[in-house]
């Protein structure tokens, strides 16, 4: 730590989009060189150039900051999934416990600066704690770096036509695209994952997308009473399952297929199918394997056969067909069709026509 109070480090904490693909970028390094726009500290400012053509980018925030809410220090996105902190902390059911209040924001980061590592074990930002939530940030999160965040902001003068710089111009000569709400955002509010629009659109189409997926929502069917459990390997036994699912209530099955990494479990009632699935939809954790559970589907109606679909057109009774009792065809000619029994087909017994 440097002097009066201010913050002095070696390297900042950055995300490997804002770092850039050159693995031998060069920084400037002030220390004290400016304000952290969460805390109001003086902390090290570094800038550097993250790639060709892109614009010059700077730390937002310091790093005590950052690694209070686990953050880069210039786009303030979480460091393992990349996401904002608002669809972070809302996934794993996370409080925000930084004061917004300049006077207690102080004196909650003064105790803070020393205990890191504790408050760090205390505060879940992997997800482990949270398999459904985990699950989630899995289809949220972006797997590669987008370096297109890099690029050169919108030239302002281009937009209103009178820019004069031409090709010399640093900024970008393209009109602007998209929601205009998105380009308001403020690092204060995205810190503390609160008033985000791009969380907040980020959610939703989360929603919409596990709705599809059904995940999120009970299905209608009441008769659906099955979970279906999948990333099984030879670490989960189908006891493991009886005894993990067993708990909210009584089974009538477990179906795991041979050469298969999934498994069906069963239930005798639709409540507590609907208890297993509220504590386990989206994912579970069984002897330390991360597994993804879903509601089961109804089973396809296979098509119907010829029989039945004669009986039905010829006015059969279903009540002897839900009885399951066979019933007699009808002869050939009465539904008005052609011969339908091979020993009544002269061609069939060898015959040639004429």
């Amino acid at each position: 730590m440097g002097d009066a109070g201010g913050e002095d480090v070696e390297f900042p904490i950055l995300c490997e989009t804002c770092l850039g693909e050159n693995p031998y970028v060069r920084m400037t390094k002030e220390k004290h060189g400016k304000e952290c726009k969460v805390c109001n500290k003086a902390f090290t400012i570094f800038r550097w150039l993250p790639g060709r053509g892109m614009r010059y980018k700077k730390t937002e925030i310091c790093t005590i900051c950052a690694k209070l809410k686990n953050v880069c220090q210039t786009c303030v996105l979480d460091l393992e999934h990349g996401l904002p902190v608002q669809v972070r902390d809302t996934a794993l059911s996370i409080q925000d416990n930084v004061p917004r209040e300049e006077a207690n924001r102080r004196d909650y980061l003064a105790k803070m600066a020393n205990g890191l590592e504790v408050l760090g074990e205390q505060t879940d930002f992997s997800g482990k704690a949270q398999p459904a939530g985990r699950e989630m940030l899995k289809h949220m999160a972006r797997k590669e770096p987008y370096y297109k965040r890099n690029r050169a902001h919108i030239c302002s003068f281009f937009v209103k036509g009178i820019c004069t710089r031409g090709s010399e111009c640093p900024y970008r000569h393209e009109m602007p695209q998209g929601d205009p709400e998105l380009a308001k955002q403020n690092i204060v509010d995205r810190y503390h994952g609160n008033n985000d629009p791009v969380a907040r659109r980020m959610l939703a189409r989360s929603s919409v997308t596990m709705k599809k997926d059904n995940l999120a929502v009970a299905p209608e069917d009441k008769s659906i009473m099955s979970l279906f459990v999948m990333g099984m390997d030879t670490t989960v036994t189908q006891q493991d399952l009886r005894d993990r699912f067993g708990a909210y209530g009584e089974l009538k099955s477990i179906v795991v297929p041979p050469k298969g990494n999934c498994a069906f479990v069963n239930f005798k009632s639709r409540a507590v199918a609907e208890a297993a699935a509220a504590a386990a939809l989206g994912g579970c954790i069984i002897n330390e394997k991360s597994l993804k559970v879903a509601w089961g589907r109804p089973k396809p109606k296979g098509p119907q056969s010829d029989i039945q679909k004669r009986q039905t057109s010829a006015g059969a009774d279903d009540s002897t067909l839900a009885s399951g009792k066979a019933r007699i065809p009808p002869p050939p000619g009465a539904l008005g069709d052609s011969a339908e029994y091979p020993s009544q087909d002269p061609t069939a017994m060898g015959a040639v026509g004429k």
